[in-house]
């Protein structure tokens, strides 16, 4: 079994990677795989991430996109946290709330994101309901997936100790079960996160008239590569700050947790 690696080699190798793939960019370019415009010099596009923050493009700057998307992420992400991990300890402690709830569940958890976005166009329009549901859609199930499973795996002398004690169901809830679980609750809420994200960009695409998705399509019907890249580099250092945030969150929790 390989030995984990240190801080200094983990960054060694990151750098090794980056530089690689900025090599192989440059190489491409200079031997003209494909037309400039088609795939501009990575310092192109790093200019043009720089200059969309002051240089509107789709009738707002790179900060206000990214705050366009960034309220509608919080309101589908934000409704599947607060549905999802309470329905999904309450599941794991009430069998009749999981035979109620898992059948209608496992029809819907199967549909994917995207396909909701005609059903949500129809609904919301061009407004923030519509991308909040299909962000929601992608969210909710691994919030409730996760905070079920947590539940169900809780070692069961805490059940049987705090049963002695003569604990009721709420406080079962949130004072064994919940806390037992926090780790398999971040877990959903990280894969929720992403899933919430990609399927909020997705949405964008088709359904609204702002935000990063609007962006890049915007940007492809102009046929702005270096600006389509830069919304997509965006998208991906919102989605780290957003799991990141997350991971704190998971320590804090942990920190503070009394077993």
């Amino acid at each position: 079994m390989n030995k984990p690696l240190s801080n200094g080699q983990f960054l060694s190798l990151t750098v090794m990677g980056a530089l690689g793939f900025l090599a192989f960019w440059y190489l491409a370019r200079f031997v003209n795989l494909t037309p400039p415009q088609f795939l501009p010099m990575p310092h192109e596009v790093v200019a043009k991430f720089l200059a969309l923050f002051h240089q509107p493009f789709a009738g707002s700057t790179l900060d206000e996109h990214m705050l366009a998307s960034l309220r509608r992420f919080a309101m589908g992400f934000g409704l599947a946290a607060v549905i999802g991990v309470p329905l999904g300890l309450a599941m794991g402690w009430f069998r009749w709330l999981d035979d109620v709830v898992t059948p209608l569940f496992d029809a819907l958890r199967f549909i994917a994101p995207v396909a909701w976005v005609p059903f949500a166009a129809l609904w919301f329009g061009t407004g923030a309901g519509g991308p909040a549901l299909i962000i929601f859609a992608g969210a909710f199930p691994p919030c409730l997936i996760n905070a079920y499973r947590g539940a169900r795996n809780v070692d069961v002398l805490y059940l049987e100790a705090a049963s002695v004690l003569g604990v009721n169901s709420f406080r079962m809830i949130t004072d064994v079960l919940f806390p037992a679980a926090v780790p398999s609750i971040i877990a959903g809420l990280r894969i929720g996160a992403g899933l919430g994200w990609m399927s909020l960009v997705g949405a964008e695409l088709i359904a609204a008239s702002s935000g990063m998705g609007n962006l890049i399509v915007r940007a492809q019907s102009a046929i702005a590569t270096d600006t389509v890249m830069a919304g997509m580099i965006a998208i991906g250092i919102v989605g780290v700050v957003i799991d990141v945030l997350l991971r704190r969150l998971e320590r804090l929790l942990l920190k503070h947790r009394t077993y």
